[in-house]
């Protein structure tokens, strides 16, 4: 494939991939409110969309031994840490607020380079972070002493924190000899978040008698198992399928910048089906906060996001080998 063609189909799968994530919230807001706690809705999200690639994940077992510390940072951070906090944030703010937060991701992503790594960052970088962190002041009206909840606030910054993470490591493996497969690691990662939020969710706590009723979503009943069937297949499977390998196609950036499109839709149909309606300095606070993001992620060099997956790697074998899982990455290995 040409790399005018492989441009072209990377761009089209990250866009399909922010459509399918943009529904994932008001598909998930109903369950919530019809009863689900939070956890619960992203312990079926991650385990149903786990059973769905199972068969994927026992053709690609040999990532078991090869990329063990990837598997388990794409699965807490990438699955279980950002769907956990977003879904934990749509439960106290609107959708739209959730994700607009989320989006300082980028933002993050550069004060990791520039202050913890100490590398430079170029201006337009430091533009991109500036507009996004006024935007957020605007999105949550400071002014008023910010009208939404600060444990879903929290909760929407620590999405941004673990979608740094998805972005990185979604990039893993294209360089190398050995790269790792993207649907092997999007099974794997399901696979681990839904093992560790089995842990914390506690599922057989659930009130299961949900799923067989129905919610109302946009003034029309809707039944429950078919909104969480679009949860897992549409907005999981789809969605982290087309996303990473969006990522390999394009770069951690390039992507990220498309998936901006993702808070668009959220807001548009939390707009639409849940009434959830956001004022005009929240507009424009909006956009500011995307673009803002789209100038930070566009100008945000590779090789700081291939120096982030080392890091990534080194620490998630780092805390496996503190839990006693399988062991770190050997000295001096350097990701493939």
């Amino acid at each position: 494939m040409h790399a005018s063609q492989e441009r072209s189909a990377g761009l089209g799968l990250a866009l399909a991939s922010a459509l399918a994530f943009g529904g994932s919230g008001v598909a998930a807001k109903p369950l919530i409110q019809a009863g689900l706690d939070p956890l619960h809705v992203v312990w079926l999200r991650a385990a149903g969309a786990a059973l769905v690639l199972l068969p994927v994940a026992w053709r690609h077992r040999a990532l078991l031994t090869r990329r063990p510390a990837l598997l388990a940072g794409f699965g807490l951070l990438a699955v279980a840490g950002v769907q956990a906090c977003y879904f934990g944030a749509i439960s106290r703010i609107p959708v739209g607020v959730a994700l607009l937060v989320e989006y300082l991701g980028p933002a993050l992503l550069l004060g990791w380079v520039r202050f913890v790594q100490r590398r430079p960052v170029s201006r337009a970088a430091a533009v991109g972070v500036a507009l996004a962190v006024a935007g957020l002041a605007c999105v949550v009206e400071v002014w008023s002493g910010m009208s939404f909840d600060a444990v879903g606030l929290m909760l929407a910054l620590g999405a941004a924190c673990c979608q740094v993470g998805y972005f990185v490591l979604s990039d893993h493996g294209t360089e190398g000899e050995e790269p790792a497969d993207p649907l092997g690691v999007i099974a794997y990662g399901l696979l681990t978040g839904a093992v560790v939020l089995t842990v914390v969710a506690r599922p057989w706590d659930m009130d299961w008698s949900v799923l067989a009723g129905s919610t109302g979503i946009g003034g029309t009943e809707v039944p429950a198992v078919l909104l969480l069937a679009w949860v897992v297949l549409i907005a999981t499977v789809v969605a982290y399928g087309t996303g990473v390998l969006a990522v390999r196609r394009l770069s951690p950036q390039v992507a990220g910048v498309v998936a901006c499109l993702e808070a668009v839709v959220a807001t548009v149909l939390a707009w639409v089906l849940l009434g959830e309606h956001l004022s005009l300095p929240q507009i424009a606070g909006g956009a500011l906060v995307l673009v803002g993001a789209f100038i930070a992620q566009s100008s945000t060099p590779k090789k700081a996001a291939a120096t982030l997956v080392a890091q990534g790697e080194a620490a998630a074998a780092g805390s496996a080998a503190d839990a006693g899982g399988q062991g770190e990455l050997p000295a001096g290995t350097r990701p493939a």
